[in-house]
């Protein structure tokens, strides 16, 4: 029979992997008698896991979440990518310092051969310049705000900063800002999700004085209090069902990812589908184009050819896109890409032309 430290390790291994456990079931996995599941059951309450007996024909346990944090029991590959995740968290402007803090605090208690691995495998994320240079860091309790009333499915009053670009060139300057600060607009809505995107935080929801469905920026969001009534939660444009993150129903609708991809496209969320999506042909190797195109399609046409689709928020934006490419050009379709180029082409050809004022 196991000593009794390592057969609590075991019974609680167990309980973790499994909602509930019949004591003849944890008795046989375990070879042991249920008397002995009993007071294993009871030592490992003594150390701070609430562990629930639920009634049925043949009993049972659940391990369920406490008060308080009681030590966790993590295998090898388990310890190793939460280390991991923990190192790429620590960068974030939200929950930098908690990552850094929970990591020494996790590798404290490794043992020697676990430490070693993770002190190998040090990483620095490194976020890009784009993702967020106009961003204010996001609070935690915001987000814990925002997150409780989608799950209480209760409206959310909030006022929205939006972003004023004069006010953000001038506002590091010493002569203090030439422009006003940006207002904040109050708002109504019915949360439905929070995401991140490209290193920002957002919140879906549905817009109650414009009846439609926007993206808030959280960074910009100062919750009200108190929060509004319940509401029956409604669908996401497309799609034929949801599910949130547990499993449970989310009030049916489209998919939370492609809504949200379509919208950053320019579409209503019902598509991911580009509203712009053009064909050239550059007098460029398909692998000189490929690595630059993200979710485009390359096709080899010759050693120094290749076929380019692509897509894009609008026919200029395209036109646009395809000229930062050092090679000549061939327009295949649709016509409104061969329009987008000419209008282009006026406003350089102006540009170039044109003295400055």
């Amino acid at each position: 029979m196991q000593k009794t430290s390592s057969r609590l390790l075991a019974l609680l291994s167990l309980l973790q992997t499994h909602r509930d456990w019949s004591g003849d079931d944890l008795a046989e996995r375990l070879d042991i008698t249920p008397r002995t599941v009993r007071r294993d059951i009871d030592r490992l309450r003594d150390l701070g896991y609430p562990i629930r007996t639920f009634k049925g024909p043949l009993g049972g346990y659940r391990l369920d979440a406490g008060s308080q944090l009681p030590p966790l029991l993590f295998d090898d590959g388990q310890a190793v990518a939460l280390a991991l995740a923990l190192q790429s968290a620590a960068t974030s402007s939200t929950i930098g310092d908690d990552a850094v803090r929970a990591l020494a605090t996790v590798r404290q208690v490794m043992p020697p051969r676990l430490r070693r691995r993770i002190d190998m495998l040090q990483v620095t994320a490194v976020q890009a310049p784009e993702a967020g240079s106009d961003a204010s860091p996001v609070g935690t309790q915001v987000l814990v705000e925002l997150s409780r009333a989608i799950h209480a499915r209760e409206e959310l009053r909030f006022d929205y900063r939006r972003f004023d670009y004069e006010y953000a060139a001038h506002a590091d300057s010493d002569r203090g800002p030439e422009a006003t600060a940006p207002a904040e607009h109050p708002r109504r809505v019915q949360p439905h999700h929070l995401i991140t995107w490209r290193g920002r935080w957002y919140l879906i929801a549905w817009d109650l004085d414009r009846d439609d469905w926007r993206v808030f920026r959280a960074d910009r969001i100062r919750p009200r209090t108190p929060t509004g009534p319940r509401f029956a939660p409604r669908a996401l444009p497309g799609g034929d069902g949801g599910r949130d993150g547990d499993g449970s129903s989310s009030g049916g609708g489209g998919d939370v990812a492609a809504f949200i991809t379509g919208r950053f496209r320019g579409t209503d969320g019902t598509t991911t589908d580009w509203p712009c999506r053009g064909e050239v042909v550059l007098d460029l190797p398909a692998q000189s184009v490929a690595p630059f195109v993200q979710d485009g399609i390359v096709e080899e046409l010759g050693p120094d050819r290749c076929r380019l689709t692509l897509g894009s928020w609008s026919w200029t934006g395209l036109a646009a896109t395809i000229g930062h490419f050092d090679s000549d050009i061939h327009v295949i379709g649709p016509p409104q890409l061969t329009n987008a180029f000419a209008e282009l082409a006026t406003r350089y050809t102006n540009a170039a032309t044109t003295p400055p004022p």
